[in-house]
């Protein structure tokens, strides 16, 4: 098995660093501290991480121009500002459900974005999977989802990786990129909770999986055609929390982490995490493939 060790890229001590996608137009680094209410946006070329506090959980966020990203909030989907995280609604497809939050989400190819919530007290089968197309209409693809976690799509477009954590299982859907819909459940992989819950996820251009495994320190690589680890990055972190490709060759992939409250003060837990695995990634895909819409008045 390949065997990698991350280093420590940002010590920011996040409550619960997640989301992170890599923007290939702008060339930085989007990624969220879903406690602590902040978009963070890196620049390897100068080490800077810049923080825009948006007011509220914020579970995921998306490429969108080069003034706004997408992000699916407590509240719902929104429009954010990267000069000052102010924000637009664009829809709330659980209004009236304060038990719930949104978590991890991502674009397809075509530009979707997709997202899931989960919820607050952890209970099971409250959550679901949206699709919010781009003109900003939402529907449903899934229901009774305890922790909608890991997106990824296969190079083809035809297949959508999924992870509702507690299940421990890698499902894969046929996925309709014209229609946007999903069919054909079934696990290719099936996790031991002993090695770390799976999170976020993502996807290389030879096919394998890079899962994040909450409270095992470590990064899986996992081939989705035979379900077995291949791979293994070590994190000096417990709670993993997700991964993307980046870099402008994407050769680099970034590792989120959360910080408990008994963690001893010298832990890098709630910091960002690179390394070099000697292989690339499929990039991002940006909202509406990073073309501005026309919004409707709200």
């Amino acid at each position: 098995m390949e065997q990698y060790k991350a280093e420590l890229i940002i010590d920011a001590r996040a409550k619960l660093g997640e989301g992170p996608s890599w923007d290939a137009e702008q060339q930085h680094l989007l990624w969220v501290d879903i406690e602590g209410y902040q978009l963070h946006i890196y620049n390897p070329v100068t080490g800077e991480d810049r923080t825009v506090h948006v007011g509220e959980h914020i579970g995921a966020i998306v490429p969108y121009t080069d003034t706004e990203v997408l992000g699916a909030l407590f509240s719902g989907f929104y429009r954010i500002q990267l000069s000052d995280g102010s924000k637009t609604l664009i829809y709330d497809p659980e209004e009236g459900r304060p038990g719930n939050r949104f978590n991890d989400g991502k674009c397809d190819p075509s530009g979707r974005f997709l997202a899931g919530t989960m919820s607050l007290n952890g209970e099971e089968k409250q959550g679901a999977l949206y699709s919010m197309d781009t003109e900003g209409h939402v529907r449903l693809l899934l229901g009774e989802v305890s922790t909608s976690n890991g997106l990824a799509w296969s190079s083809d477009h035809r297949t959508l990786y999924y992870i509702d954590t507690p299940t421990c299982q890698i499902t894969a859907f046929d996925y309709d990129l014209e229609e946007g819909s999903i069919e054909n459940g079934r696990v290719v992989a099936e996790l031991d909770d002993s090695d770390g819950y799976p999170d976020g996820m993502t996807i290389d251009v030879e096919g394998m999986l890079w899962i994040a495994r909450w409270g095992g320190s470590r990064v899986t690589r996992i081939d989705p055609s035979t379900g077995q680890v291949i791979g293994e990055v070590h994190v000096p972190a417990k709670c993993v929390t997700a991964c993307t490709f980046g870099g402008a060759e994407l050769d680099e992939l970034y590792i989120t982490t959360a910080r408990e409250d008994d963690e001893a003060a010298d832990s890098p837990a709630g910091g960002v995490f690179m390394v070099r695995p000697g292989v690339k990634g499929i990039a991002a895909y940006a909202f509406n493939q990073g073309k501005a819409v026309n919004w409707p008045t709200t």
